[in-house]
């Protein structure tokens, strides 16, 4: 088996494309949540609180034949992906367009405009609003099949549409896929956009946060009085490679990826298993051939749902005890579906590289229902950490545990 290093990472973010403006916002302590007035078209939805990208356009240099066919989210992942090739000193080598590289990404739908012109279309027949893009921009492998075609990629194609844990899935199969000598080089990643219809899904489902006038005060990941998740939107990617390609070209190593679990509950499409939780935890240190003793720290999937957090706790303390300093990004950001796993990764090691670790905001007092952890708060944490995990969940109980080592 291979080594796998990451000598690329970039995103698009509520908190910034860079890490410098990223992390001077996590440890301001304020999150990127806001009230959605337009969302007041909608009578029924409970929640208007969102965090979305402050100010998203398409750079000039993207030619019109290649954006026609994406959506937002497609356009968030190919720029994500730009920018994470760029740090990776690749983004003009035409090496990378010799089949050598390919893509493993993921989105937990494609975009909603054109699934609106479809449903036009049923309702009253009208195929006005229809193009010959509608359908390639609402697939969903859009933004796999995008960022490929973008920077002419003929290397192994490898959707990962599986809501919450699509990022992280698209970076552990990125991960397989050059340990098992199948390609030298892998984007991988997750993306999303915000729309009505995605937070409705978690609305009928009454896991939205309502606390719709005092935005700054929610999420609040494992805290006693959270009352739902917020939905967040952009994308990240990583720049995956052979370690010894990687030498060979003298790139920049951010972290090595030494483990990836993944499982499903195969119990209940949207209540979370511990058990299998933790199973998948197992499976990645098997994988990374570690001892739970190894890891220093656990971002974890941390949603601020009812159930979620409970389970999720357990689980971590049932693979290391109490003892494991945990936090949970998306109290800054919300909740980015698709492009959570690899966003949360791409921070996790960035926090690795400088032994900080940022706190979850509004945690003041755990939920006695939670498992007993040493959940980060306030200031933050400073840890010296070779060995931290990511972990993410969705739907139909998809589990995965991604673990990174860092280079020194």
């Amino acid at each position: 088996m291979k080594r796998v290093v990451i000598t690329g990472m970039g995103g698009v973010t509520a908190f910034g494309n860079a890490w410098d403006e990223i992390e001077a916002k996590l440890k301001s302590g304020r999150n990127a949540v806001r009230r959605m007035p337009e969302w007041d078209y909608f009578e029924l939805l409970h929640t208007r609180l969102a965090c979305p990208l402050p100010d998203f356009a398409a750079p000039a240099h993207y030619p019109r034949k290649k954006t026609r066919s994406m959506g937002p989210v497609s356009l968030y992942s190919v720029r994500a992906s730009e920018l994470a090739l760029t740090d990776a000193g690749l983004v003009d080598d035409p090496t990378i367009k010799d089949g050598r590289m390919g893509v493993a990404y993921g989105s937990s739908s494609g975009s909603v405009q054109p699934i609106r012109a479809f449903g036009t279309m049923l309702e009253t027949g009208s195929m006005s609003d229809v193009t010959s893009n509608s359908y390639v921009q609402m697939m969903p492998h859009t933004t796999a099949v995008n960022v490929s075609l973008f920077w002419d990629l003929k290397g192994r194609i490898v959707p990962t549409s599986c809501a919450c844990a699509s990022g992280s899935q698209a970076i552990g199969y990125a991960y397989e896929m050059i340990a098992a000598g199948k390609q030298t080089l892998m984007l991988a990643g997750g993306a999303e956009e915000l729309s009505g219809p995605a937070v409705a899904v978690f609305d009928t489902l009454y896991a939205t946060s309502t606390r719709n006038e005092e935005p700054h005060l929610t999420p609040r990941p494992f805290d006693v009085a959270r009352d739902g998740l917020v939905v967040g939107e952009g994308a990240a990617t990583l720049v995956l490679e052979e370690y010894e390609h990687a030498l060979a070209r003298g790139a920049h190593i951010h972290a090595e990826i030494v483990g990836f679990g993944c499982n499903s509950d195969g119990a209940h499409m949207t209540q979370p298993s511990a058990e299998t939780m933790a199973f998948a935890m197992q499976l990645a240190l098997r994988d990374a051939q570690l001892a739970a003793e190894a890891i220093a720290y656990v971002n974890a999937h941390g949603t601020s749902t009812d159930r979620g957090d409970v389970a999720e706790s357990h689980a971590t303390a049932q693979t290391f005890g109490a003892r494991m300093p945990i936090s949970s990004l998306k109290s800054y950001v919300g909740h980015t579906l698709g492009a959570c796993g690899a966003l949360e990764a791409w921070w996790t090691i960035e926090m690795m590289k400088r032994s900080w670790y940022a706190p979850t905001l509004n945690l003041t007092q755990v939920d006695p229902a939670c498992a007993p952890l040493d959940y980060i708060v306030d200031s933050g944490r400073t840890i010296d950490a070779e060995y931290v995990m990511s972990n993410n969940f969705a739907f139909g109980g998809i589990n995965t545990s991604l673990i990174f080592r860092r280079v020194p």
